[in-house]
């Protein structure tokens, strides 16, 4: 397996993982138990932008600007609302 193969299984598990926080903090029952995910997911994340930021910086996640005509699009459907 190469290096960009295990930095995507990595960023995918977590994602994974952000996702499994999250739910525990949106479903805790005590603040404490609030505040443990919180801070779990918190720092899961700051984990999972640095995962990214590496993976972007050696062009191994690619992004595309969006078509600011959709952008456009978009924003007037949902200000009619």
């Amino acid at each position: 397996m190469d290096d960009k193969n295990l930095m995507e299984n990595i960023l995918l598990l977590e994602k994974g993982v952000c996702d499994l926080y999250m739910h525990g903090t949106l479903e805790s029952s005590t603040a404490n138990i609030h505040q443990a995910f919180n801070t779990a997911l918190h720092d899961s994340l700051t984990m999972q932008d640095t995962i990214y930021s590496t993976m972007a910086a050696k062009g191994w996640y690619p992004t595309e600007q969006a078509d600011q005509n959709k952008i456009s699009a978009v924003k007037q459907k949902f200000s009619a609302q």
